[in-house]
């Protein structure tokens, strides 16, 4: 393989490379928005430099990329679904019953999720309290929990901008949204004390049902247009933004590198999101990066098993290839990766 003459376009990063008329020798890859750039370059250098199709990605969201993926087995059904999110229990439990029964899953590195605002705009450097205080349906006020009325950051935190409160959110469709929740959400209410609030009042005496119990009150969140979930991708939230100038987007790190012409990042926690900061573990709203092979199809699909592997390879996913030029924070973890992709590992239950 020559990878002398791999080149990264820009719309490489922007385009799905899909085509209505696709033949089924391509490889067939759906899911995450957030994997959906790293998976075209990956898929567009495949096409270049080995004697198969280019693969068809698709976007549409973890949840969907995984539902898509668990329909059955087939020429008829997807082989792989990113995903920025992990595989649940009830995903596997609904790829059995349709004869998906082994499952390669791929860890293949790291991006952070980010708060960012116009570029024009002030700058903000949030707390995971901020946002909890921005977004929350109930929040603490005199020792007791209240419904949310805050219409500008500075009203709970004087060293925020006086700015009317609009976060665009990632939707309950999107990949995001699991770690927004847990990182975010969840642990802006422990900071703020509402968790505890919401403990005392929970009834019931098995503290691990009382803990989610409580986390299942603190993720719930104001409906009176403060919070927009956003399902679709991340264009769509920047869009959004750019047509109103006073509003926050959740966005994955690698998509704001791409468009920092438009967007100032804020800080969370005193960290400023980057590689170097999710890779060491000082910034505290990171995640892993998936996708979930169907191992039946690799030695039906032409190219299924070649691309598994060369997406996993050092010349694309380690520390000095292509995706972390564009965002990525590779694995530590890469060389075990690749000892698992080649031996076809089949990931186990989660229960």
């Amino acid at each position: 393989m020559n990878l002398m003459k791999f080149t990264v376009s820009a719309l490489a990063i922007a385009a799905v490379s899909a085509t209505a008329a696709a033949a089924r020798d391509n490889v067939q890859i759906t899911g995450s928005s957030t994997v959906l750039p790293y998976s075209t370059i990956v898929a567009e250098a495949f096409g270049e430099n080995f004697d198969f199709p280019t693969p068809v990605v698709e976007g549409g969201g973890s949840g969907a990329g995984r539902a898509k993926m668990c329909e059955g087995v087939g020429p008829n059904t997807v082989d792989i679904a990113n995903s920025s999110s992990r595989i649940t229990q009830r995903d596997l439990d609904t790829c059995a019953a349709n004869g998906v029964t082994e499952i390669m899953e791929v860890r293949f590195g790291y991006d952070g999720i980010v708060f960012a605002s116009d570029v024009n705009g002030p700058e903000f450097a949030f707390t995971a309290g901020d946002i909890y205080n921005a977004l929350a349906a109930q929040v603490v006020k005199d020792g007791a929990l209240t419904a949310n009325t805050h219409s500008q950051w500075a009203e709970f935190n004087p060293a925020l901008p006086a700015q009317d409160i609009l976060v665009l959110s990632p939707g309950t469709k999107h990949g995001t949204r699991e770690v927004f929740d847990e990182r975010v959400i969840i642990a802006g209410c422990k900071e703020t004390g509402a968790h505890d609030l919401f403990l005392a009042v929970v009834a019931g005496d098995d503290d691990s049902a009382k803990n989610r119990a409580a986390n299942a009150e603190c993720a719930k969140l104001r409906t009176d247009g403060r919070n927009v979930d956003i399902d679709g991708d991340y264009t769509e939230t920047l869009q959004r933004l750019e047509n109103d100038k006073n509003a926050i987007g959740v966005f994955g790190l690698s998509f704001y590198q791409n468009n920092t012409d438009k967007l100032r990042v804020g800080t969370m926690g005193g960290v400023v999101p980057s590689t170097e900061t999710i890779a060491s573990g000082d910034y505290p709203v990171s995640r892993p990066l998936f996708f979930y092979v169907k191992t039946a199809h690799l030695d039906v699909i032409p190219g299924l098993k070649e691309y598994v592997e060369f997406f996993v390879s050092d010349d694309m996913a380690g520390p000095d290839g292509p995706l972390a030029q564009y965002g990525l924070v590779s694995d530590p973890e890469l060389a075990a990766t690749q000892e698992a992709v080649a031996a076809r590992t089949p990931m186990a239950p989660l229960n």
